[in-house]
């Protein structure tokens, strides 16, 4: 959509009914923090993830009891299921059965014959694996050569690429996170240079939702921006489906999606007749599970208002008595304080429902 962005050209690899990688569109991906033992409460979360736009799920599955819970929370869920296995290849030989891909490193699952287990149960089912490379998580020998370095998370992505490649497998996607943007960046930027394989975009533990959203949005952003990245997680200390809300932010600013309500809005001044911060709030909250691209003005005064407002769909200006309601770029009518909100919300179920 944004025609100054040329993707990265990337192999493709199917992921349940999607794509990630070559001209498929980015996806957003979250993770449960529910027990996935408890199969009902994991499908709870992963619905509610849904209905913000989640395109692909990911479940930790550190038992072999967990694993077994995959079965039916693959079968009452939507999107790709995505399993997270560390360590134990026996319970990644049992999740790959219910799941559409595999998130594990090749290196830390054992001896080669372990590995070549997990490999042949990928390609029976036809399930790709992502390898997940993270900075704060890099094999002894790779730290003592580079230290906390990019170059390091490339070498190590590498290594595990090679074992996959050894037993000819290329389904595969990859990701290089650092909590740090600087690090992240550049190592994503070194290994884009040097492969086709798609690539899994974040920041990995950014923190808490103001100052992880902006770590997020600055690394998943500069390198969206050079076409680097194919699907994108952004990691919060928050409910997964803020998880969600911030990836789509991410691909909207960039022009990269386009669905769902875009609210513009003022910061507000002395100049201000509408209550703004609290209406977009109240909007953003009411209107998160639309999927139709609808644009929306809230516009304190006449100074930018009416300009701003001309490009919305539906607009509001403000002005002292009663506001002044745009809509397709014409004033309307005017309307008075109190009925701002709801005059805004019937206009965009209205766009919804019927499809103008």
């Amino acid at each position: 959509m944004q025609d100054n962005i040329t993707r990265r050209k990337s192999r493709k690899v199917k992921v349940g009914k999607l794509y990630i990688g070559g001209d498929a569109p980015i996806s957003v991906q979250s993770m449960t923090t529910t027990d996935t033992t408890d199969a009902s409460a994991t499908i709870e979360q992963i619905h509610g993830l849904e209905e913000v736009g989640c395109d692909i799920v990911r479940v930790s599955a550190p038992t072999m009891e967990a694993a077994k819970a995959l079965k039916e929370i693959k079968e009452n869920i939507n999107i790709p299921l995505v399993v997270d296995i560390h360590f134990d290849y026996r319970i990644a030989l049992e999740a790959v059965k219910y799941v559409d891909k595999l998130r594990i490193n090749p290196g830390n699952i054992g001896s080669s014959d372990k590995v070549e287990a997990v490999v042949k149960s990928c390609k029976d089912y036809g399930v790709p694996m992502r390898i997940g490379v993270n900075l704060g998580s890099l094999e002894k020998d790779l730290f003592d050569k580079h230290g906390y370095a990019p170059e390091a998370m490339v070498e190590s992505a590498m290594r595990h690429l090679k074992i996959l490649e050894d037993l000819d497998f290329y389904d595969t996607v990859v990701s290089l996170k650092a909590s740090d943007v600087p690090r992240m960046v550049q190592a994503y930027r070194l290994f884009a240079a040097k492969t086709d394989y798609p690539l899994h975009l974040g920041v990995t533990e950014a923190g808490s939702k103001l100052p992880g959203s902006v770590k997020s949005a600055m690394g998943i952003g500069m390198l969206l921006s050079e076409g680097i990245g194919d699907t994108i997680r952004v990691s919060l200390s928050e409910e997964p489906k803020e998880e969600v809300k911030v990836g789509k932010l991410i691909l909207r600013a960039l022009g990269l999606r386009n669905e769902g309500v875009q609210v513009t809005s003022c910061p507000t001044c002395a100049r201000t007749h509408v209550d703004v911060i609290k209406m977009v709030e109240q909007l953003e909250s009411a209107t998160e599970k639309i999927k139709k691209p609808i644009k929306v003005a809230v516009m304190g005064c006449a100074v930018n208002g009416p300009g701003e407002s001309k490009k919305a769909d539906i607009g509001i200006v403000g002005a002292p008595g009663n506001h002044l309601l745009y809509k397709e770029g014409k004033i309307v009518k005017r309307v008075n304080d109190n009925e701002i909100y709801e005059v805004l919300l019937k206009e965009i179920e209205e766009m919804t429902s019927n499809g103008n």
